[in-house]
């Protein structure tokens, strides 16, 4: 009996001993904290480990796209000669016994401006900036290959600032045109230019937004939005992504100093080669037009009007005399809220959907007048061109 009594305790003391150090055993292996205590459990989401390449997931270089895209960008010297008027009290004859003829006739000087352009057909077509060249009367542009020759204007379209030279060379380089539509924020950019006249040069950066508009820079906007370094000198410049695909026309810059403070924008090339197609093959972009003046409508606007909070829209202003608007039966105070079932949300949408018709084109317009909803159908006509 105290054989087995003996026996039994030996069993349990080991049977303890051997559960104590499994415990230990299994707190140091696991990741997880002891099942006593106050303290909260945060759970993380790890990355997993990497291989080290040594180069990472990004490219080391974006070279091999600068040797697809930049010998397609050029340099474009634009003259043009400038009249300075002759004062106006030269022909004041007291004016004249007092100081001569110091201030002499109306002089002429000719004033220069540098910028970049895109050749984007073998034809010798480029794609610019219209203030680039406009108001020029001799535009002369130099490929990366040293060779230089004459532009002829093809056509402007000053509402985009986009304009269409055409040159007379041989084996041209061509750039490959890329779907800006399908760009995305964060995804990587080079801008290729000729800033400040120094030859071509290019930085990189990212896309900070697209779609952007309401910035004053031209009637149509649509802008990408990059932080890849644009200077003056830039501007028609070629936007590229990271395989040499063009994206962007180089436009302007946001900056208080005149250099670039990483806010730059550019044409995204679904805009531009519809504009490009049009000036080539009709000399003109071809837009509708409706002969009114429409504004935004704020928080108390819509009070005033007894609008709903989900009723959205423009008001029409003013409205040209014998207008397409004028024929339609549209006046001034009527808020515009679909044009051919598309909703209508601000200035800019309206204008889109507007001008995107072509002249001749029906449109049907929904409105709001004094609380009651009524619809209208107007002819656009050809949308004035605006003055250089």
């Amino acid at each position: 009996m105290m054989r087995l009594t003996r026996t039994l305790k030996f069993i349990i003391q080991f049977a303890v001993l051997g559960l104590a150090v499994a415990f230990v055993v299994l707190y140091l292996l696991s990741d997880s904290p002891l099942p006593f205590g106050d303290k909260p459990v945060v759970e993380l989401r790890e990355a997993p480990p990497r291989e080290s390449s040594g180069r990472g997931e990004g490219p080391v270089s974006y070279a091999d796209a600068v040797e697809a895209a930049a010998p397609a960008v050029v340099n474009i010297h634009s003259k043009k000669v400038v009249t300075r008027e002759a004062h106006p009290l030269l022909d004041d004859p007291i004016f004249r016994h007092f100081f001569g003829d110091n201030f002499g006739p109306p002089r002429e000087r000719e004033e220069t401006n540098l910028g970049s352009g895109v050749i984007i057909s073998e034809q010798g077509y480029i794609l610019t900036n219209n203030h680039v060249i406009s108001g020029a009367e001799e535009i002369r542009i130099a490929l990366p290959d040293q060779r230089s020759a004459n532009a002829t204007v093809v056509g402007t379209d000053p509402d985009t600032d986009l304009a269409v030279l055409k040159v007379e060379l041989d084996a041209l380089p061509v750039i490959t045109l890329g779907r800006s539509d399908q760009l995305r924020v964060g995804d990587v950019v080079l801008a290729i230019g000729n800033p400040f006249g120094v030859g071509q040069t290019v930085t990189s950066g990212i896309v900070s937004a697209t779609g952007r508009n309401m910035l004053g820079i031209s009637t149509f906007e649509n802008f990408i939005q990059t932080d890849a370094a644009i200077n003056p000198g830039n501007s028609g410049g070629a936007l590229i992504t990271a395989h040499g695909e063009l994206i962007g026309i180089n436009t302007a810059i946001f900056s208080r100093s005149g250099g670039s403070q990483g806010i730059g924008f550019a044409i995204p090339t679904s805009l531009a080669r519809d504009v490009m197609q049009q000036i080539i093959e009709h000399g003109e972009v071809k837009r509708g037009w409706l002969g009114v003046a429409i504004q935004n409508i704020n928080d108390n606007l819509a009070e005033s009007l007894d609008l709903d909070e989900d009723q959205k829209g423009v008001i029409i202003t003013s409205i040209l005399n014998q207008g397409p608007a004028d024929d339609a039966g549209l006046q001034p105070g009527d808020v515009i809220t679909q044009i051919n079932d598309k909703a209508v949300t601000d200035v800019a949408n309206a204008l889109d959907i507007i001008s995107n018709h072509r002249p001749g084109d029906r449109i049907t317009i929904n409105i709001i007048r004094q609380g009651k909803s009524m619809k209208k159908t107007a002819r656009v006509t050809q949308r004035p061109k605006q003055e250089q």
